[in-house]
């Protein structure tokens, strides 16, 4: 049994259908209706008069003269000058001939449509378009017309009304479609900000934690189990960042479904994603990316001929949060620095968004004491309370030393190790006060009074108004 869809559904379909012609299309029944209507009694024989010649029955030139007006009405926004020369030339047959039909309203259709969708030469347009109105009306008085002076400064007055609203519908869409543009470009703006945020929180803290390891490990050849321990802290800081990225990534092209079969791990999925080759086919043709993804999925569902299960990988959007501070913390004490979490009150769940504002408030004071205040200890204490959340990270050392400001080799605030210090951009704390305030929240960075160093925010609970 055939089913059809509702009839909303169907309309909506033929207004698409319909909005997706050409404008000659959906301009030509304006046309041809007004064509047919001119022909139609008692509008046949009354329309506009501009000479008051006397009246002349209609015949083949009328004809002529009244499809001339109408249907060049269909090109009025493709073509909006010349439509309006051949409408012109029609009412001027019209006029001089002393017919007398409904189709000279097709005139001020095709003023009106002129002054809305000429693109260029428009003062030209306009100025010959007075021109042949001046030499129309001194045809018609050497045709005998009684007409006044002033009938005709009124009639190209109502002409000129027409220009002036097509004009004006003109400039209020190019407004609106700046204004269009406007918001788009501060929506790309914001959203660059947000990745640069993004990219900064997950790049900084993990490379700084690999460098200040990779440095610690140079003084540790002679002791081969404690080397080992370093190198594996650095592929574990490693194998997060590049989790993090793919999920940063993920949310750039949510359209995106990865999936891992068995044999592969997650590292080989991240260094070798099949999904890029198969966009790149889509592109050029789509039934060769269809069955090159329905042999893959067929492939992975059946796991390669081994009867298993395919393994998914793990959904992206899993951002960092509060229930994960636990494991940042570890990674920071396996660089070497010494950091406690203390955590008071009960968590009463801040949502998603606010949590993850938290996690990165965390983590960009911890990165800033791993960088500038290695070896210095840490305290990172976190108080629930039923109105939202405050963090407060002190670092013990040299106060003189600034998240952004490096200090001399060797001093509290210069990484463990030789090589170059690791330098700060200056967007982590800046970008951090963003974060926190777009839910209300405030931060604060600067010298503890006991000296070190001290990140303070409060990141309210509910919904911001």
């Amino acid at each position: 049994m055939l089913r059809l869809p509702p009839p909303g559904r169907r309309m909506a379909a033929a207004l698409s259908w319909w909005r997706s012609r050409s404008t000659v299309v959906r301009d030509g029944p304006l046309g041809i209706a007004l064509a047919l209507v001119a022909f139609v009694p008692p509008l046949a024989a009354s329309g506009t008069r501009l000479g008051e010649l006397p009246h002349r029955p209609a015949d083949a030139l009328a004809v002529a003269a009244v499809l001339a007006q109408t249907l060049p009405l269909a090109g009025r926004r493709r073509w909006p000058a010349a439509c309006l020369a051949v409408v012109a030339a029609g009412f001027t047959v019209q006029e001089l001939r002393g017919y007398a039909t409904f189709a000279g309203a097709g005139l001020l259709v095709a003023i009106f449509s002129a002054g809305a969708h000429q693109e260029r030469l428009r003062r030209t347009a306009a100025t010959a378009a007075g021109a042949a109105y001046v030499a129309l009306a001194v045809a018609l008085h050497a045709a005998g017309s009684a007409n006044r002076v002033q009938d005709y400064v009124l009639f190209f007055a109502f002409l000129a009304v027409g220009w002036l609203g097509g004009a004006w519908l003109r400039g209020a869409r190019a407004a609106e479609a700046e204004r269009g543009r406007i918001t788009a470009a501060a929506a790309r703006t914001q959203e660059r900000a947000r990745i640069a945020r993004e990219l900064h929180d997950v790049i900084t803290h993990h490379v700084t934690a690999m460098v200040v390891q990779a440095d610690a490990a140079q003084y540790l050849t002679a002791k081969p189990d404690r080397l080992a321990g370093n190198l594996t802290a650095i592929s574990t800081t490693g194998r997060s960042a590049l989790g993090e990225l793919r999920d940063l990534l993920g949310v750039l092209d949510p359209d995106r479904v990865a999936h891992r079969s068995p044999d592969r791990s997650p590292e080989q999925d991240a260094l070798q994603d099949p999904d890029r080759g198969t966009e790149r086919i889509a592109r050029r043709d789509p039934e060769r990316s269809t069955e090159r993804v329905a042999r893959r999925d067929a492939d992975r569902g059946g796991g390669r001929g081994t009867g298993t299960d395919p393994e998914p990988v793990a959904p992206r959007g899993q951002l960092p949060s509060l229930a994960t501070l636990g494991e940042l913390v570890a990674r920071i004490r396996a660089a070497g620095q010494p950091v406690e979490l203390v955590e008071d009150g009960d968590p009463g769940g801040l949502g998603g968004g606010r949590e993850m504002a938290a996690y990165r408030v965390v983590q960009e004071a911890l990165t800033n004491a791993l960088k500038y205040a290695a070896g210095h200890p840490t305290v990172v204490r976190l108080e629930h309370r039923p109105d939202g959340l405050r963090i407060r990270v002190t670092t013990a050392g040299n106060s003189s030393v600034r998240p952004g400001q490096p200090g001399e080799r060797g001093q509290p605030g210069q990484p463990n190790g030789p090589g170059e210090a690791v330098g700060g951009s200056g967007r982590g704390l800046a970008g951090l006060r963003e974060r926190v305030e777009v839910f209300g929240g405030e931060l604060s960075a600067g010298a503890a009074p006991g000296g070190g160093f001290v990140v303070d925010a409060r990141i309210p609970a509910g919904e911001v108004a």
